[in-house]
C-alpha cells in the first residue's frame, strides 16, 4: 500500500517514467514557482517544442501558490491544449506523441500538455499530380497539416473526423474523414472494424491501411483510390466517398474506388469539358497501347505476319535480320533493360540518375542496334510503350505486370491467347468490388447518370446528382435555377 502511494508522489511518478522511457531524448524539466512548489515537465527531445514549454508552462507556473490544487494549476497553464492524465498509460503514451507530462509536487494528478512540434516539411505541390490550371497545394506528412488543408476547404458542420491509431510499436494515428449525411455510415464502421482487426508492428505509409481494408489484398488491381491533393481529396468526400489520412503519409486514401477515376485528372475540372473529355479518350487509348502493343507486335511477327503493311514488313525484316534472338525474347530483353534503367535512375541521386538514365538508354539503345543485337523497331515500340503507360501514372504498377503478361502469352500461344487474357481481365474486373461498389462502375453495371463523369466529361451545371455508384444517402449536390 505504501508502495502505491510512493509511486503516486511527485518523485514516484518521475521514477516510474525515467524506468519505462529508458532513451536518453527522454528529458525532464524541473522548477520551482515563487512560493516554493516544484514543477516537472518529461518530454521527447525533439518533438515537444521547448520555447512553447517555457512560455506556456513554466512561467505561468511561477504565480502558483504552494497551496493551489490541480484545477487552480490547470486554469494558470496558457496551453490551449491541457488534459488531465486518466492513468500511467496516459502519461507514456502523451510523452511519446510528443506532447509533454506536468507533475506537480503535493498532487497525485498530472497534465498530458500538446507542445507536439514535430519535424516536417512546408506545403508544396505534390510530384505526381500536377497541374497547369488550379490549386497547386499538396499533403504533406503530418497529419494535422493534412486535416487542416481539408478542413481549408470544406468548411461544414457535416465534416465528420474519427481518429484511430493503429500499430503496436508505432501508435500511427489515422484519420477517418467523411461527409455525415452524404456518405454511408456502414462504409465508415466497415473501415474502422477492418483497420482495428489487423495488428502490425509498425503502419509507415498509407499503403499499409490499404492492405488491411482491401477484401483481395493479392488482387493485381486496388481496391482504394489515391490522392496527394486536398481539393481532388474534398472533390471525393463531396460524392459521398470515406477518406483515409495517415500520420507519417502524404498519401490519402479514399473509398470505394472505381478503376475510371485513375483516368481523370485533377485539372479536367479547371478546363472545357471538351477539352477534358479528349484527354481522357486519350489517357484510355495510351494505356491500351502501352499494354497491347509489344504484345501485338510479336503476334504479328510470329503468327499473322499479312496483318503488318508490305512496306513497314519489308523495313521490320531489313531490321531484324541477323538478329541472335527470337521476337519474343528480343522484346522481353528490351523491356527488362528499360525497367532496369528506370529503377536505377529513380534510386541514384537526383542529377546523376538523370544523366545517367538519358546516357544509357542512347548508348545502350544505339550500341545494341549497332552490334545487331536488339532490332529498332523493338527499341521504338518499347519506349513508346513506356511513355503510353505513364499518362496515367497511378496505374503504373498494374499496367506494367499487364504488359510482361501479354507479352508471354503472346510469344507463347499468340493472338488467341491475348485474345482471351483480355476476356479474362474484363471478367475478373467485372466480379471485382471496393465496398459493394463495382470497380468498372458506371460502364459495368451501366449507371447511364453516371457517364456524364466516366471518360466522357459533361458541363458542371448537368450534372446535378451525386455518382449513383457510390449510393449516397443525399443524392442532389446541385440546385440551380432554371434558365
Amino acid at each position: 500500500m505504501k508502495r502505491k502511494q510512493d509511486e503516486k508522489s511527485f518523485e514516484g511518478y518521475i521514477e516510474r517514467v525515467k524506468r519505462e522511457l529508458t532513451s536518453p531524448d527522454v528529458l525532464t524539466f524541473r522548477f520551482s514557482s515563487h512560493a516554493g512548489r516544484n514543477f516537472a515537465a518529461v518530454y521527447l527531445d525533439g518533438l515537444a517544442d521547448k520555447t512553447l514549454l517555457g512560455e506556456l508552462v513554466a512561467k505561468p507556473l511561477k504565480a502558483a501558490g504552494k497551496e493551489e490544487g490541480a484545477e487552480e494549476i490547470a486554469r494558470l497553464l496558457a496551453s490551449p491544449e491541457v488534459k488531465e492524465g486518466k492513468n500511467f498509460t496516459d502519461c507514456i503514451q502523451g510523452i511519446l506523441d510528443g506532447n509533454a507530462a506536468l507533475f506537480c509536487e503535493g498532487e497525485e494528478k498530472f497534465f498530458i500538455i500538446g507542445l507536439k512540434s514535430p519535424p516536417g516539411r512546408a506545403v508544396t505541390e505534390p510530384p505526381t499530380q500536377v497541374t497547369v490550371k488550379g490549386p497547386r497545394e499538396g499533403f504533406t506528412e503530418d497529419i494535422k497539416t493534412n486535416l487542416g488543408l481539408v478542413r481549408k476547404r470544406l468548411k461544414s458542420p457535416s465534416l465528420q473526423v474519427e481518429m484511430l491509431s493503429a500499430g503496436k510499436q508505432s501508435n500511427t494515428a489515422i484519420a477517418i474523414v467523411y461527409l455525415d449525411g452524404i456518405c454511408k455510415k456502414e462504409r465508415v464502421e466497415e473501415i474502422k472494424r477492418q483497420i482495428g482487426e489487423n495488428e502490425i508492428d509498425l503502419i509507415a505509409d498509407s499503403s499499409y491501411i490499404s492492405s488491411f481494408i482491401s477484401k483481395r489484398p493479392r488482387s493485381l488491381f486496388k481496391h482504394c483510390g489515391t490522392c496527394e491533393k486536398p481539393d481532388v481529396f474534398c472533390a471525393k468526400l463531396s460524392e459521398g466517398r470515406v477518406g483515409i489520412i495517415a500520420d507519417g503519409s502524404p498519401i490519402a486514401l479514399t473509398a470505394p474506388y472505381m478503376v475510371v477515376e485513375d483516368f481523370h485528372s485533377p485539372e479536367d475540372y479547371y478546363i472545357t469539358s471538351y477539352r477534358a473529355t479528349i484527354l481522357r479518350a486519350l489517357r484510355v487509348a495510351a494505356v491500351l497501347v502501352g499494354v497491347l502493343l509489344p504484345a501485338l507486335y510479336i503476334c504479328a511477327q510470329l503468327f499473322k505476319i499479312q496483318l503488318i503493311p508490305v512496306k513497314l514488313l519489308f523495313k521490320i525484316a531489313s531490321s531484324v535480320s541477323g538478329i541472335p534472338f527470337s521476337p519474343s525474347i528480343e522484346m522481353f530483353l528490351t523491356l527488362m533493360v528499360l525497367e532496369v534503367l528506370n529503377e536505377a535512375s529513380i534510386r541514384m541521386p537526383k542529377y546523376v540518375g538523370l544523366a545517367m538514365s538519358v546516357v544509357g538508354a542512347l548508348v545502350l539503345g544505339d550500341t545494341a542496334v549497332k552490334a545487331g543485337i536488339i532490332s529498332t523497331p523493338a527499341i521504338i515500340i518499347v519506349a513508346f510503350s513506356a511513355i503510353c503507360l505513364y499518362t496515367v501514372p497511378d496505374l503504373v504498377e498494374t499496367t506494367t505486370t499487364l504488359r510482361l503478361l501479354f507479352l508471354i502469352v503472346a510469344g507463347s500461344v499468340g493472338t488467341y491467347g491475348v485474345v482471351l487474357l483480355t476476356a479474362f481481365l474484363f471478367c475478373y474486373l467485372c466480379s471485382e468490388q471496393s465496398f459493394g461498389v463495382p470497380l468498372l462502375a458506371p460502364f459495368a453495371p451501366l449507371c447511364p447518370g453516371d457517364l456524364k463523369d466516366g471518360i466522357y466529361k459533361s458541363h458542371l451545371l448537368s450534372m446535378k446528382r451525386r455518382p449513383q455508384s457510390l449510393s449516397p444517402k443525399n443524392k442532389v449536390r446541385l440546385k440551380s435555377a432554371e434558365k
